[in-house]
């Protein structure tokens, strides 16, 4: 239980950090079609990690780690929540539509995609 514990918590420091130098570092203030690039981009590629995570890890250790840790530290949907009712409570209803809409669905695909990718390096 010490084990588990301790890696997610490493996973998750390392994953929010990672999170924090993307989306804000590199991409704040950035929109795409009027929605926080930032928080869309954490998403879309968290997803595919986390596809591809899935499908090639054996052991419980790296999936705590990495999965439950990393994933769940860099990955945004509270934030992505966050941004779409300031969308919404600015009055932005086509950019908060199109924000969650969008953010499901390529996050739905990415995650698909990276259990695929995975499948397929896994032999």
């Amino acid at each position: 239980m010490i084990r588990a514990l301790f890696c997610v918590g490493l996973g998750g420091a390392a994953g929010s950090v990672a999170r924090y130098l993307l989306s804000t570092w590199t991409l704040g203030g950035q929109t795409i079609l009027g929605f926080p690039a930032g928080t869309f981009v954490v998403n879309a590629a968290g997803s595919l990690l986390i596809g591809i995570l899935l499908q090639t890890l054996t052991s419980s250790t790296a999936g705590w780690l990495l999965v439950t840790g990393f994933c769940g530290g860099f990955t945004t949907f509270s934030t992505f929540s966050a941004d779409t009712v300031r969308l919404l409570r600015a009055g932005d209803y086509g950019p908060a539509a199109g924000y969650v809409v969008l953010s499901v669905g390529v996050c739905l695909a990415f995650t698909m995609l990276g259990m695929y990718l995975g499948s397929q390096a896994k032999g």
